[in-house]
């Protein structure tokens, strides 16, 4: 999930985009990305380098070529900040995740063409200063910016901007599986030559020409209101050139188990970027640690010379650590613990904006959640109000579609599917069923999510609401990465827990990801609501665009892929001395503006 859009509104960019061809950015901006996204629902698996318990592997930089004393953090003209998150990224490699772990890590070491504005969801210049459109929205001319560098010494120009375009267009064999290549999939379709099935036909993207080193086009196969948004997420970042061919980037394969797993070291040894942190060490389940790039084009107004991201699953164990100043911040705060820490003079509890959903999704590849009737008997028998009073601690309202209501395009009058057992029960009946249904449903390990701080909480209250109704739940867990999010992605699960933070502020990053195309999670083929996001995603028309996702939603909800059930205002703790830390709604800020003091 990243940051975005500057001095002009995403819909006014895409009403430009079909009236004339005009410059959409401008300024000096300041480097800054505020991405998150995630999942991340949307959360996707890829495993890092292979061993997912290598706690033991320590991978030591690549981009400087030089060895770095890590016992002696305190180094150089800064101070260090240790950051506590839920779990270790997956892979150091934008394309190849989905989840909010990976994508913060990533989003403090490499830039996109445009990122997102602090504490924001509007489109604004990175490492491009300037674009725009010819009249048809085919053609997308950007001006880049001049004197930036990889960490690895390389230069950044038009050429590494097509390499890397070109690298994701023309992957092959299992980097085309959805679990590798989730964002490219949903954002930009498919690949020069389909290899697997279920890849999207639908391509996007076209082609990328250098007609000289500060200018880059890109050409596009149709219009996309959504296209300069995609541009601002991390998963979209550039990498250079070198170093990918170098260090294998391009090596992985799917096991025995379905999961993909990249291979070569460059996701896990040798990230390089542009941005204002370059890579020092990643040593699995204890710490990953970066430095400040002091060859960094931008301006750095924080004081952080070492920034340390180290893995503490537990909420209790995040909020201990911080306590004890092993930890000077973390992410994902237990609403139960929002209290301790605003009552602690030494300690400071920051909000995000609501700017997710959490859901239980259907499987319909597995029998019974093909019919529309069991999925109905499902919403019907969650008590999502209690659930929500009972975890939430105030900070949460019960979802009734698939985005949150801040966007627009989000409709009042969608079917709901209040709590109702008996309801659900005559559903059942109905339809001729004998009760109770077997269901299996399946939730996350070891893992917080902003949309889902305790996941075993919100399991245990539906599986408790759904046997008392009508079903027999056949239970099932696994850890979140790569297993439950692989899984999930495969169909493995009959129902499952997800959710997703959205990475700007455009209807298509919700309803489109989700279900613009056929996805393994879903296990649906419904060509109307195919048809109507993407006559949405091209529609330039702000009050048009918005009647069509108002449309979707209603249609997505009477068709009920899953059932929604919650937005959240996710937090954030740090210690007193930490300033400048600017919450986004997309779950991705900047640690370059960041001061820690004494």
């Amino acid at each position: 999930m990243r940051t975005g859009l500057g001095k002009t509104r995403v819909a006014a960019l895409a009403l430009a985009l079909a009236l004339l061809a005009a410059a959409c950015g401008g300024g000096d901006g300041d480097g800054d990305d505020t991405a998150g996204g995630e999942e991340t629902g949307g959360d996707t698996a890829t495993d890092a380098g292979g061993d997912a318990d290598a706690g033991d592997d320590t991978a030591t930089d690549a981009g400087t070529g030089a060895a770095t004393d890590t016992e002696d953090e305190s180094a150089g003209d800064g101070a260090t900040l240790t950051f506590g998150t839920s779990n270790d990224p997956v892979v150091l490699d934008g394309i190849l995740v989905s989840d909010g772990e990976s994508l913060r890590v990533i989003d403090q070491m490499f830039e996109g063409l445009l990122t997102l504005e602090a504490g924001g969801t509007e489109v604004a210049p990175g490492l491009a200063t300037e674009w725009e459109s010819s009249e048809d929205g085919l053609e997308w001319t950007f001006t880049l910016r001049e004197g930036v560098t990889f960490h690895d010494g390389e230069p950044f120009n038009a050429e590494a901007v097509c390499f890397n375009f070109d690298r994701w267009y023309n992957f092959t064999g299992t980097f085309q599986n959805p679990d590798a290549t989730y964002y490219w999939q949903t954002q930009f379709g498919g690949f020069a030559e389909n290899e697997v099935e279920g890849v999207p036909e639908d391509n996007l993207y076209e082609s990328c020409e250098a007609p000289d080193e500060t200018t880059v086009v890109m050409n596009l196969t149709r219009p996309s209101a959504a296209f300069l948004s995609s541009l601002s997420l991390t998963n979209f970042t550039m990498a250079s050139p070198a170093a990918l061919e170098e260090f294998g980037a391009d090596e992985g394969e799917v096991g025995d188990d379905g999961i993909f797993r990249p291979s070569g070291t460059y996701g896990t040894e040798h990230p390089t970027g542009t941005g204002p942190f370059r890579f020092v060490e990643w040593t699995r389940n204890q710490r990953l640690v970066l430095e400040r790039n002091p060859d960094y084009w931008g301006e750095f107004p924080g004081n952080i010379q070492n920034l340390i991201f180290t893995p503490i699953p537990e909420n209790a164990a995040r909020l201990q650590a911080l306590q004890a100043g092993d930890i000077d911040g973390y992410d994902l705060v237990d609403p139960q613990d929002f209290e301790t820490i605003s009552g602690d003079e030494n300690l400071q509890l920051l909000e995000r904006p609501a700017f997710n959903v959490g859901y239980l999704g259907f499987a319909q590849q597995n029998e019974p959640l093909d019919d529309l009737e069991v999925r109905k008997a499902i919403a019907h028998a969650i008590n999502r109000q209690e659930l929500v009073d009972a975890f939430y601690a105030g900070q949460g309202e019960v979802a009734t579609q698939f985005m949150p209501p801040a966007l627009f395009g989000y409709a009042d009058d969608v079917t709901t599917y209040d709590y109702d057992p008996e309801m659900a029960q005559q559903i059942l009946e109905d339809a001729g069923y004998e009760l109770p249904v077997e269901v299996s449903f399946g939730y996350p390990t070891d893992v917080s999510r902003p949309y889902m701080p305790n996941p075993q909480q919100n399991f245990e209250a539906m599986v408790a609401d759904l046997e008392e109704c009508c079903f027999t739940v056949q239970q099932e867990s696994s850890i979140w990465s790569p297993d439950y999010l692989s899984q999930t992605n495969q169909g493995a699960y009959g129902l499952y827990l997800l959710g997703w933070t959205g990475d700007v502020g455009d209807p298509a990053n919700f309803l489109g990801t989700f279900f613009g195309s056929e996805q393994g999670q879903w296990g649906f083929d419904n060509q109307e609501i195919f048809d109507l996001l993407a006559e949405a995603e091209a529609e330039t028309d702000e009050a048009a665009r918005t009647e069509l996702y108002e449309e979707a939603n209603r249609v997505i909800m009477d068709f009920l892929p899953g059932l929604p059930y919650v937005h959240t205002k996710p937090a954030l703790a740090f210690s007193a001395n930490v300033s400048g830390y600017e919450p986004s709604p997309v779950s991705l800020e900047p640690f370059s503006i960041v001061t820690v003091g004494e």
